[in-house]
């Protein structure tokens, strides 16, 4: 049993520089995708990324916010999968708040131009594993 695991997990989560998230499709079926590390953490509940608002993630998280994010430390052969809910936010000052003037390489219209959106993760329960064991956790 984990002593703290928000320091034991967020130690982990922060040291990566690629993170998975998984959304449910028309059929039913997990898409998983990789992406960069996400823009802000609180603890272990909420991770925020930025993305493109056409993407394919962002209709099926508007179908359903069923959602999946996971961190490997490949080094350590260790992981943490986290389950929840993602939540596509589009409030103009939530985006000003988080926008960064080098995401302007991904935004080709900048933070106004219709393609730049915010995705907010809340985890519910999870999974560590380390040293060939896991274990499952709850969160406040």
């Amino acid at each position: 049993m984990m002593r703290d695991i928000v320091q034991t997990l967020g130690s982990l989560i922060d040291r990566q520089s690629v993170s998975f998230i998984s959304s449910v499709d028309e059929s039913g079926f997990p898409n998983t995708r990789a992406m960069l590390a996400p823009i802000r953490r609180e603890g272990i509940k909420t991770f925020y990324w930025h993305t493109n608002n056409a993407s394919a993630k962002i209709k099926q998280y508007k179908n359903n916010p069923k959602a999946c994010i996971y961190f490997c430390d490949k080094r350590f052969f260790r992981g943490v999968m986290l389950k929840g809910t993602m939540q596509i936010l589009e409030d103009h000052e939530i985006k000003k708040e988080f926008w960064n003037d080098g995401f302007d390489a991904y935004y080709k219209g900048g933070m106004d131009g219709g393609d730049f959106t915010l995705i907010k993760f809340t985890a519910q329960n999870g999974r560590y594993y380390t040293n060939f064991h896991s274990e499952d956790f709850n969160i406040q």
